[in-house]
């Protein structure tokens, strides 16, 4: 009989590569869907503001499942899951590049990557954080800067296969190559092994915490606007003047800028607490839509990015460790899971409704400031949290 592996060991170490592989191919190819936006609406007649909805539906799909993925994790095993997170978001995106009429891609788009995305991310920060102790909090930082090195490569390489193939071929080759790295991250990971200590509280428990609901609140209020610029700003960069590749890569700066905001703030966070540095995450990023708002040539916008990122990585990073200490970590699978879906709201309205104001309005201004004054309310909201 096999003995299994003892946590914080070199096979620890092998989760947590396959949960950034998991991560830097779903993300990355989520993305990247800023460099589809355009042509999609072209080819389909369809306004900024309804292809949009793709996404829309893409990351409700993702946020909304995470608590039945991180569930399901916790009784089937990640093995399971990501394989089903490999056969949805590969059907999903060769069945897109098929699409005849928008509403189909809005479902075989929306359904399959964000299946996808939810089976690669909730269930493999619970599964890795299952297999450290005392380096979990290194563990989820390096496992989760997937997300923003996989934004950083594949969103500007998106936008060169749709200039070269075309968005259907480029959607084949994206959801051939992605289905492919999920399918052998299932065959590398397994189940944490099983370890004592006191049990978390339950989600229905959670909810009922006055702290929960404010963490859940705040991250609803922030995503709302964190996700209109990966869709929207490469087009407002081309609006004006900057070419389309070069407009798409500041998706990519915004994944880059991530990945030190996960490493640099989950520094911060060992020295002030992952409470203050959770809370600062959200002052960065409300205060960068600044940025954006005075506008300014693509210095500006790349100055936006990198704030946004850095901002935005502290976020993803240090969440699951705000969540552990405060609510327990044997159930962290479901608490992230029910916290997420305040994320999938936020997403699926913030995309959609910015890009109806800029069809609207001829301008990107209102929507801009509209994401300037939701990030305001939401570091209202977190900065109360842990105060009676």
């Amino acid at each position: 009989m096999r003995v299994p592996a003892p946590v914080d060991s070199g096979r620890s170490w092998v989760v947590v590569a396959a949960a950034f592989a998991g991560m830097f191919v779903s993300f990355g190819i989520l993305y990247s869907f800023g460099a589809f936006l355009g042509p999609m609406a072209e080819e389909f007649g369809s306004g900024r503001g309804a292809t949009s909805s793709v996404f829309a539906l893409t990351s409700l799909t993702y946020f909304g499942l995470g608590a039945l993925s991180g569930a399901a994790v916790d009784r089937y095993g990640p093995r399971r899951v990501l394989a089903v997170g490999a056969l949805a978001l590969g059907a999903g995106l060769v069945a897109t590049s098929l699409a005849a009429e928008l509403w189909i891609g809005l479902l075989t788009y929306g359904l399959g990557v964000g299946i996808g995305v939810a089976c690669a991310y909730v269930p493999m920060v619970a599964v890795v954080s299952g297999w450290f102790e005392r380096r979990r909090t290194l563990a989820i930082g390096v496992a989760v800067t997937g997300v923003g090195l996989g934004t950083l490569a594949v969103a500007p390489l998106a936008a060169a296969l749709v200039e070269e193939l075309g968005w259907r071929r480029a959607h084949l080759v994206l959801g051939l190559a992605g289905a492919a790295v999920l399918a052998v991250c299932a065959l590398v990971v397994e189940r944490p092994p099983v370890q004592p200590g006191p049990a978390a509280l339950t989600v229905r428990a959670a909810v009922r915490n006055r702290d929960y609901r404010r963490l859940y609140l705040a991250s609803a209020l922030l995503t709302v606007a964190l996700f209109v610029p990966f869709v929207h700003l490469p087009g407002y960069a081309v609006g004006i003047g900057v070419a389309p590749v070069a407009a798409v890569a500041l998706v990519g700066v915004i994944g880059a800028a991530s990945t030190v905001g996960r490493l640099l703030l989950g520094v911060v966070a060992a020295r002030t607490g992952a409470l203050r540095a959770f809370q600062a995450c959200f002052v960065t990023m409300a205060a960068s839509f600044v940025l954006w708002l005075l506008g300014g040539g693509y210095g500006v916008l790349v100055a936006f990015a990198v704030v946004l990122g850095v901002g935005y990585g502290g976020f993803v990073a240090i969440g699951p460790a705000v969540v552990a200490e405060r609510f327990g970590t044997t159930r962290l699978g479901g608490l992230l899971g029910a916290l997420y879906t305040s994320a999938g709201i936020g997403s699926a309205v913030g995309a959609p409704l910015a890009g109806a104001v800029v069809d609207a309005s001829g301008s990107y201004t209102p929507a801009i400031a509209g994401c300037l004054a939701l990030g305001a309310a939401a570091c209202c909201v977190v900065l109360t949290v842990g105060r009676s």
